[in-house]
Parts: C-alpha cells; sequence; structure tokens
C-alpha cells in the first residue's frame, strides 16, 4: 500500500478551512495534518517510502456518502448484474462520493431479491466507491404520494416477507424507507428497530399526528424530504413539520436546482443545521449521459434538460452528480463548511460509519479534490486513488 503526502491544498476540516495544509497518509489512514509554512522544502525533504501529490492550492475535502442512489452512466442497479453495481460505483467515485448505499425501488420480489444478490457479489471486490451497505426505498410506500413508484408493485407491510428480504442480504440492509400510516406500518418499524437500520420515511400521506408517533417508534430519517410527502398546510403539518420538530430526524435534500427551491434548502439548513441535513443525488441511470429515454422501475422515463419525468410529468428521480449538488448548495447560501458536513460527515454519522467523513487523524484517507468550479481532480479511498481526471 503506497504512502502518500498530499501538500498545497486548501483542507475543509471538522470546523474550519486550512489553507495550503499538508496530509500525510500512511496505509490508509491521515497521520498528521498540519499547515505548509514554507515552500515545498519541508515536503521535499521527507522518506523516499512516501509520495508526493501536489494539490496546486485546490479545495481537499473529506470523501462524499451517497446514502440514496439508483444507477448511473446507464446502468440501473434493479437490473441485477454485478456489472450495473460497479458501473455505479465507478461512477460514484468520479463524482466525489467515496461510498453510498445501493438504492433499490418498488418492484416484484424476485427483482429485489436479484438486486440484493449482485449487491453481496460486488460488496469487497468495488472498483470505485466503497458499498456502504442497501437502502430499501419501498416496496412499502402510499399509492396516494407514490410518484414514480411504480403502483402496480406496492404493496403493505409485511414482516414475513422483510424477514425474507433480511435473510437474502446478510446484514447489508442499512436503511429502509416506509409510510408509516400503512396497515402494519408501526409493526413494521418495531421490527427494524430491533434489526439496528435507519427507517425513514417518505412517499406518505401521514399526518402530523401518525408522523409523531412513527418518529417516537423509531422511525429518525426523511427520504427526498418535500418530495413524494403530504405538503405543508397551516392546519395541516404533516410530515415535514412533525420532522422539524424532532431532534433525533435527519432530512434527505436532493439540491438539484429542480426538486427543492433555494429557499426550502436554506430553511431546511437553519432549522436542522448541517447535523440534521444529508445530500444526496437520488439518481437514476441517466446520471452521466444525459438527455434521452430511459427505462426506470418499470416506467419509461424521459430526460430533457437534464430533469428526469415520467410522461405525465412527474419528477422520476435525478441526475445530479454529488459534486454537483455540493456546488448548489454552496451555491444557494449554505456556508461551505456545513455543506461539505451534510455531504460526508452527516451521513456517516447516520450510518455508523465512525472513520469516515471527516479529514482527521487517525480516519480512514477517503478523500477528494475540487478544483474551484466543484470538478473532480481526483478521489482517493483508503489511501488509493479511484478516480484521476485524465
Amino acid at each position: 500500500m503506497r504512502n502518500v503526502i498530499i501538500s498545497n491544498v486548501q483542507a475543509v476540516l471538522k470546523d474550519r478551512i486550512m489553507q495550503r495544509a499538508i496530509i500525510w497518509i500512511r496505509e490508509g489512514r491521515i497521520v498528521k495534518i498540519e499547515e505548509q509554512k514554507s515552500t515545498d522544502s519541508s515536503v521535499s525533504m521527507v522518506d523516499g517510502d512516501y509520495e508526493i501529490w501536489d494539490g496546486q492550492g485546490h479545495l481537499l475535502i473529506p470523501g462524499m456518502i451517497d446514502v440514496h442512489i439508483h444507477g448511473a452512466n446507464g446502468f440501473n442497479m434493479m437490473d441485477g448484474t454485478e456489472k450495473s453495481i460497479q458501473e455505479v460505483s465507478n461512477v460514484c467515485a468520479s463524482t466525489g462520493c467515496t461510498s453510498f448505499l445501493a438504492t433499490s425501488v418498488t418492484s416484484t420480489m424476485e427483482d429485489l431479491l436479484a438486486m440484493i444478490r449482485s449487491v453481496k457479489r460486488v460488496i469487497g471486490h468495488e472498483t470505485g466507491a466503497k458499498i456502504a451497505g442497501i437502502h430499501l426505498e419501498g416496496p412499502y410506500l402510499n399509492p396516494k404520494r407514490k410518484g414514480m413508484q411504480n403502483e402496480k408493485f406496492l404493496r403493505h407491510p409485511d414482516i414475513d416477507e422483510m424477514n425474507r428480504i433480511f435473510n437474502e442480504a446478510e446484514g447489508l440492509i442499512k436503511m429502509v424507507t416506509i409510510a408509516p400510516e400503512l396497515p402494519g406500518g408501526m409493526e413494521l418499524i418495531s421490527f427494524l428497530k430491533e434489526k439496528g437500520v435507519v427507517i425513514a420515511l417518505a412517499h406518505s400521506d401521514a399526518t402530523y399526528e401518525e408522523a409523531k408517533a412513527a418518529f417516537a417508534a423509531g422511525a429518525s430519517h426523511v427520504t427526498h424530504c418535500f418530495n413524494g410527502m403530504r405538503p405543508i398546510h397551516h392546519r395541516d403539518p404533516g410530515l415535514i413539520v412533525a420532522a422539524f420538530e424532532e431532534n433525533h430526524v435527519s432530512l434527505q435534500a436532493i439540491v438539484d436546482q429542480v426538486h427543492l427551491h433555494p429557499a426550502i434548502i436554506r430553511l431546511m439548513h437553519r432549522i436542522k443545521g448541517a447535523e440534521g441535513m444529508v445530500l444526496i443525488t437520488d439518481a437514476l441511470q441517466a446520471m452521466g449521459l444525459g438527455d434521452g429515454t430511459y427505462h426506470f422501475g418499470g416506467h419509461q422515463v424521459q430526460v430533457s434538460g437534464g430533469v428526469a419525468r415520467l410522461n405525465d410529468g412527474t419528477l422520476a428521480s435525478s441526475t445530479v452528480k454529488m459534486n454537483e449538488a455540493l456546488y448548489y448548495t454552496v451555491k444557494n447560501g449554505i456556508p461551505l463548511l456545513d455543506a461539505v458536513h451534510m455531504a460526508s460527515a452527516t451521513p456517516a454519522a447516520i450510518l455508523g460509519l465512525g472513520q469516515l467523513g471527516m479529514i482527521e487523524q487517525g480516519r480512514s484517507a477517503d478523500l477528494v479534490l475540487l478544483d474551484d468550479k466543484y470538478e473532480v481532480q481526483w478521489t482517493m479511498i483508503g489511501g488509493q486513488p479511484r478516480f484521476i481526471k485524465s
């Protein structure tokens, strides 16, 4: 394993940006962080077993973690093939994402199990970003707030079915998105709480009272907040206001200039702070390819101007990349330190990934170098390069 010194970077640390930082990496971990006080003399005289990487004054951030992504570069993770999972892993690395949750959509049981098996075959052998686990988005969602989820496969919570899914996944399921108001929803929350997974709410018509009960029972997260759920009304506040009131509940945000108005992003940040918001892509396979017609979740999806919609105009996931989501978040008025925290430290904390999410001594060297336009120059995972811009 190579040992690396990264010099001449603006390093985004937990509470500040260190100008002209030097990061020492040994055996895949950060062993020292210091301010560069001279030109290159202190770096050029180090022991010969270190490679020296000049960051050229660019921004160095911790690897971003996407807890909600369905596909990329023409590959849909519901294809049930190892190639699809690997391709998403590679594209994630090229966008500054170093870990991700492979995310399902509502489907037949057979297709879901095939997706889980493909993830099991790839995990530990990823050629790009690391798989942190699986996020089940459905099938226990409310048809009234289905969004692009295929109503043909939506159903009420079934503990026996969920047991079969968990048995197949062998500990890989880390997050499950449900509609708690469905018959059996609260029982499912109890089941998932015992399994120790993150319980997320979305595609839900839950009232304020129903959502509060779900959060009290163990739900702690909201998938793509504001999208696919009962909207706020001053006499019917719904799930969103219930989540705003609960300190332990975190919110996903699709920051692509389409799913959320900039003022809503600022509102979410003002209420929840960087520790309570998570940047996601919710990307389908069009991410990285652009406009065209795609087949996703049993639907025909048309992507035009980078916006994915069903034939009836319903938004159908996103095409945004993680580095773009970070750029838009800062552009929309969120401080850079907080935006980076929302893309890395917060998802790491939610998933219990204690070695990831920050540039800090002792943590894994999962790092990303961005230029002034937030374009990824290189991505490092565990001290090893996984993407270098050509």
